[in-house]
């Protein structure tokens, strides 16, 4: 079991720093549309260090928890709870810290609702589709 989780922490890390790049590089275009379509538009040189900073680890923890869904000796549910919980906490953190969701506990909540109920719809599109897939394969191999 160590080995192997070695072997995913290794995935995480990797995955982490192939993709982390990517955050800084959207916030970029958000900064840059929002410049071009809001006239008094400004940001200061602590907020633009901090975006980069969060949007890197952002991209950085959302690509390495892809890697919990593939841990075969985890239950389904408990893949699912790890990843939801990593991408969660990454998201209203880096939210709440460049203040682009207020901290309250109202707004935090309704994120919270919409985020899980967003999550839900997207796990189970992709859990079903694979699954016809892999019905639709187990056919045509029993013919």
């Amino acid at each position: 079991m160590g080995c192997n989780m070695n072997k995913y922490a290794k995935q995480f890390l990797l995955r982490g720093m192939a993709f982390g790049g990517f955050g800084p590089v959207v916030a970029g275009i958000v900064f840059l549309s929002l410049d071009a379509s809001l006239p008094d538009f400004y940001l200061m040189g602590t907020e633009v260090f901090l975006a980069i900073l969060s949007t890197y680890a952002l991209a950085f923890l959302q690509a390495g928890a892809s890697v919990f869904n593939q841990i075969e000796d985890w239950p389904i549910p408990k893949c699912v709870f790890f990843h939801f919980l990593t991408i969660y906490v990454t998201y209203v953190g880096t939210y709440l810290i460049n203040a682009w969701l207020p901290f309250s506990w109202v707004a935090v909540g309704i994120f919270t609702a919409l985020f899980a109920i967003v999550y839900l719809v997207i796990w189970l599109s992709v859990y079903l589709s694979l699954r016809a897939i892999g019905n639709k394969m187990n056919r045509k191999l029993a013919k």
